[in-house]
């Protein structure tokens, strides 16, 4: 008996390493406190979704996927560290963050890129991200589930022109996200009729914005255009309201948010408008609905969650493709994962069980996610629709939709 033990024993100890339990950890630097939390608590939230459903369909390579989850405290040196502990000592094959693009820019120019490690952004939108892989700075491992703000910026010159906006300022953030969202506002605006009577920047996590309030407001615009965030625009939209301004705003896609809705007050957000990076529903879009707020207790509506499900995962889909975490296979099995030619696999247990299993046999697959079906051009951008959006009784409502084709109609005009 003891010797046919010690022989079952032995005969564990000689079996594959892929036969045995194992785990594989993707790094998250996410934005979990500080003026862009609540992106980042939902897109944590959203890749955990992902790989749970990637877990419970067999998992990937052999193993289990985790998570090893750091703040970025919406600080870009302590997002810096935190890819740097992640890559150098935990050896993490990829790293899903930003959420915004202040945190992911110098993730990828000091750590991610150099190091030769997939980074996946679901929601840094900024032109200077595309320009860096254009000019050689990214090595092709930067990609990002959420379209540029050179076509956001497209987007909402048209959405303020509709909506009677023609005479405008503009309060933005003084980080390259807003200075970019400005740039590309207002070329548009202009040449489609509007007038940009004024910037003002500002910095974050001031105490108080009168004085920026109170320089905008000198020229009588119609609209204020409020490139912020929810804790930051709360402030500057409170006191524009307080000091007599029209109550007329038009936002970007990080103000869609309940917290700034009720920290300045639905009776004064009667005529505020947004645009957000839209979607081309498909059935990963009414799987996640249905099933991300018993996972998480948060809105599926949440900015950046529903991109941060799809970031997950393809993350975990590459894996699989690459046959583990092998960093330099990723960047290319993300792109296999959205073959154009492969079998159509959506989000969820099932769809993913039938991923792998095709995986496995060789073939192509071509995952549709929650924001629909993309594809990543040589920079890892995509293109998209943008979602048309008006506070109506205190709730983001959709009025209205950018195709991609509209937003390339809309830039000819002004070239």
């Amino acid at each position: 008996m003891k010797k046919t033990l010690l022989a079952t024993v032995a005969a564990l100890a000689l079996l594959p390493a892929a036969a045995q339990a194992c785990d594989i950890t993707i790094g998250l630097v996410l934005e979990l406190t500080g003026e862009a939390g609540a992106y980042g608590q939902a897109g944590a939230k959203s890749v955990e979704m992902a790989f749970r459903d990637l877990n419970d369909a067999g998992g990937v390579a052999g193993c289990m996927l985790k998570t090893d989850t750091r703040d970025s405290q919406t600080q870009a040196n302590v997002a810096v560290d935190a890819a740097t502990q992640l890559v150098q000592v935990a050896k993490v094959p990829a790293i899903i963050g930003g959420i915004i693009s202040p945190m992911s820019i110098p993730i990828l120019t000091s750590v991610t890129g150099p190091a030769k490690v997939l980074q996946v952004s679901p929601a840094s939108s900024s032109p200077t991200l595309t320009a860096l892989g254009r000019e050689g700075k990214t090595n092709g491992v930067f990609f990002r589930t959420i379209t540029s703000d050179a076509l956001q910026g497209v987007a909402a010159a048209k959405f303020a022109i509709d909506n009677g906006m023609k005479k405008i300022v503009i309060i933005h953030q003084n980080n390259d996200f807003g200075v970019n969202l400005v740039k590309e506002f207002s070329d548009p605006y202009t040449a489609l009729g509007g007038t940009v009577v004024s910037v003002t920047p500002y910095n974050a996590k001031q105490s108080s914005y009168a004085s920026e309030v109170t320089a905008a407001m000198a020229g009588e615009p119609d609209a204020l255009y409020l490139i912020s965030d929810p804790i930051d625009g709360a402030t500057i939209a409170r006191t524009w309201v307080s000091q007599g301004g029209v109550q007329k705003f038009l936002l970007n896609d990080g103000m869609n948010s309940e917290d700034f809705i009720a920290a300045v007050g639905k009776e004064y957000l009667g005529n505020a408008f947004g645009t957000s990076s839209g979607t081309n529903p498909t059935a990963s879009t009414e799987y996640f609905n249905a099933n991300y707020n018993a996972f998480s207790g948060l809105d599926p509506a949440a900015p950046a969650a529903d991109r941060s499900y799809d970031a997950g995962a393809l993350v975990g889909l590459a894996v699989a493709i690459a046959g583990g975490p092998d960093a330099a296979k990723l960047p290319e099995a993300l792109r296999k994962a959205v073959d154009p030619a492969g079998e159509v696999i959506h989000a969820g247990k099932d769809e993913f069980a039938k991923a792998l299993k095709l995986i496995a046999e060789g073939k192509a697959i071509r995952y549709e996610g929650v924001i629909g079906p993309v594809n990543f051009d040589q920079y890892g951008d995509i293109a998209g629709p943008f979602r048309l959006w008006q506070i109506v009784d205190g709730v983001v409502t959709t009025v209205g939709e950018m195709s991609t084709t509209d937003v390339e109609t809309v830039k000819a005009q002004v070239k």
